[in-house]
């Protein structure tokens, strides 16, 4: 179903005479009430119908395969003086509604035409459906949907919590799944039939596609999908092909008016929706993404179960905060309903814990620490959460957030650039610094915020995509740049004046720092000493060198290497700014054409108030010598 397909062309082409009919009729009974706008006939002797263009179907879905439609016709009239003193005529038009039905079934060969009136305005119908007899389905109704769904067909299912058998649900449909190795890539994970059909199958034995046939309300599932994915990736699959049954046969039959060979709706991989010009396929694939996690997991049940899995993790973790179990109520939702865990993180966020947005963010090989925000704080398309190396390069690409993070006044902790303030960070006793509770409950209020634009995506719902799609084994990627900056998260002023607090002291030393490199490194170490109390043997102990080489250094009676430069500056936790007027006074300099010294500058850059266990797993993490 490739082509996009007309409804109202349909109707034009195939019912033209009758719709001509209908309106000449009329016309001739009723000319004299038609209000036609004429500027040179004064009284109507006489009228001819010459030609009609059918403007838009307006279509309303009925059960099985009935519909019911009103049809706007623009129609071209001759009209004719009635005083013979004149002989006068003229063109003029009127625009005609006329309503109709039919049966898809049986091809429309029982078109019926019910009504004609003159259009004065288009009806709002009651279960309206595109031009290509697709259901219109916004995003608030999608619940009502589904839950009228399971009314209909899996009723138990909005009795208590369960897990929707999706072959006991086919089979309650009228519908039969088989399991199919349907291509050799596994491109497409299932397939419905609604009309008796010869389908290609591939068969492993003789490593090619065969033909077999394939009755009618047959759904096939690809069982490389139980091993590529899980077993919820293969009940979404059955219950989305189910979707399509309910919902999308008359675009099918629609499709099989234009070609009668059409059989099938396949359901494929990948292939991302671009843009706001969809085709009536990519609405299918989108209504039919959309409500089967629905039918999974109906709300009401669906937060019966969580409320009861928040509980049990509470009394079990000691722990009051939700931030602080959501991800194994998510997991523990995800085995109860049969589902994925995307799935299942999506829907806690669709009954409104925001904490799920931040939980199973996966970053630099690693998952990050769970964290909330709230929901509309951002744009879809915008993260707090970004990788070291996108890091690395809005640092070098951009020259605003350059400037703004070289300050230090920002450390990359968590990947989140986080407001440098006791109230947002802390450094435990194994020396690591960390997000505190507050600002793992407050993201918003102490990160920037990063645009985000998807790369790859396989028709997920772009915010599903963009919020909630960063897991372990996600299809998707992004490309990351800065946007405009932590003015933009919530409560500017007060951010704005704990920034003031951090940049004033470190600015005043900064300005007064000498233009050679021993006068310099004195005054920052004698800063350091007198603030901090910082002695040769702590930075040395920090830094792993002895301290008597610590003091050769800091004193100029030794030319340092870029290493131990760098150590040194980032052992005493120096402003960015600081550490590179240091550097570039020193005899050495970095070298930005070496893999090593790039995340030396991101170090010094963006890390230099975190702990050196910090800084040393970070190296460590990225194969970094120093």
């Amino acid at each position: 179903m490739a082509r996009q397909r007309s409804f109202t062309s349909y109707v034009a082409d195939r019912f033209y005479n009758e719709l001509f009919a209908v309106i000449n009729d009329y016309a001739e009974i009723k000319a004299d009430s038609l209000n036609l706008r004429l500027y040179q006939v004064n009284k109507i002797g006489g009228i001819e119908l010459t030609d009609i263009t059918v403007k838009f179907a307006s279509v309303n879905d009925l059960p099985g395969s009935e519909i019911e439609f009103e049809v706007v016709i623009d129609a071209e009239f001759n009209v004719r003086e009635a005083d013979y003193h004149y002989d006068t005529d003229e063109f003029t038009s009127q625009w005609f509604m006329l309503k109709c039905k039919g049966d898809l079934s049986c091809g429309l060969d029982d078109f019926q035409i019910t009504d004609i009136s003159i259009y004065n305005g288009k009806n709002r119908q009651p279960k309206p459906m595109s031009d290509a007899l697709v259901p219109i389905i916004s995003k608030d109704n999608l619940e009502s949907i589904a839950t009228d769904f399971l009314k209909r067909n899996y009723p138990k299912a909005l009795l208590q919590p369960m897990a929707i058998d999706p072959s006991e649900l086919a089979k309650s449909m009228g519908l039969t799944v088989k399991l199919k190795r349907i291509t050799e890539d596994c491109s497409i994970f299932g397939q419905i039939f609604f009309e008796d059909s010869t389908a290609e199958i591939y068969d492993e034995k003789l490593c090619q596609s065969v033909e077999e046939e394939v009755s009618a309300k047959t759904i096939l599932v690809d069982p490389e999908t139980y091993f590529l994915y899980n077993l919820g990736k293969v009940n979404n699959t059955i219950v989305h092909e189910c979707v399509h049954w309910d919902l999308h046969r008359k675009a099918f039959e629609l499709e099989r008016l234009y070609n009668n060979e059409a059989s099938r709706i396949k359901c494929q991989v990948a292939g991302g929706v671009e843009g706001n010009s969809w085709t009536a396929t990519e609405w299918m694939e989108w209504q039919a993404n959309a409500l089967a996690p629905r039918i999974q997991m109906p709300m009401g049940m669906f937060k019966t179960q969580a409320s009861k899995y928040i509980k049990e993790y509470r009394d079990m973790l000691g722990k009051d905060d939700i931030i602080d179990v959501i991800e194994p109520v998510i997991d523990e939702l995800a085995a109860f309903f049969c589902v994925s865990r995307l799935a299942a993180k999506i829907r806690m966020v669709d009954a409104g814990y925001e904490e799920a947005i931040g939980a199973f963010i996966y970053v630099d090989g690693r998952y990050v620490t769970p964290h909330k925000f709230r929901k509309n704080a951002i744009r879809e398309d915008q993260t707090y959460t970004i990788s070291a190396e996108e890091a690395t390069i809005q640092s070098v690409i951009n020259r605003e957030f350059g400037e703004l993070v070289r300050t230090g006044v920002y450390q990359y902790v968590d990947a989140h650039f986080v407001l440098n303030h006791p109230r947002y960070l802390e450094q435990r006793a194994d020396g690591l610094v960390y997000l505190t509770d507050y600002a793992r409950n407050h993201i918003d209020e102490c990160c920037i915020p990063f645009d985000m634009t998807v790369k790859s995506t396989d028709k997920k719902d772009y915010y599903s995509v963009c919020y909630l799609n960063k897991d372990k084994d996600s299809t998707v990627s992004f490309d990351i740049k800065y946007s405009d900056g932590y003015q933009n998260s919530t409560d500017a002023a007060k951010k704005a004046k704990l920034v003031e607090e951090i940049v004033m002291e470190e600015m005043a030393i900064f300005q007064d720092l000498p233009n050679d490199y021993e006068r310099s490194m004195k005054k920052v170490w004698d800063w350091k000493h007198e603030k901090e109390g910082l002695t040769y043997k702590e930075l040395a102990e920090r830094i792993h060198m002895d301290d008597q080489t610590i003091s050769r250094l800091i004193n100029n009676k030794r030319d340092p290497s870029i290493n131990s430069l760098v150590l040194i500056c980032l052992g005493m936790h120096l402003p960015p700014e600081i550490s590179m007027h240091l550097i570039d006074k020193s005899p050495v300099a970095l070298n930005y054409n070496k893999n090593d010294h790039i995340w030396y500058k991101f170090a010094l850059t963006h890390l230099s108030k975190q702990s050196m266990i910090s800084i040393e797993n970070f190296f460590q993490e990225h194969n970094v010598q120093i």
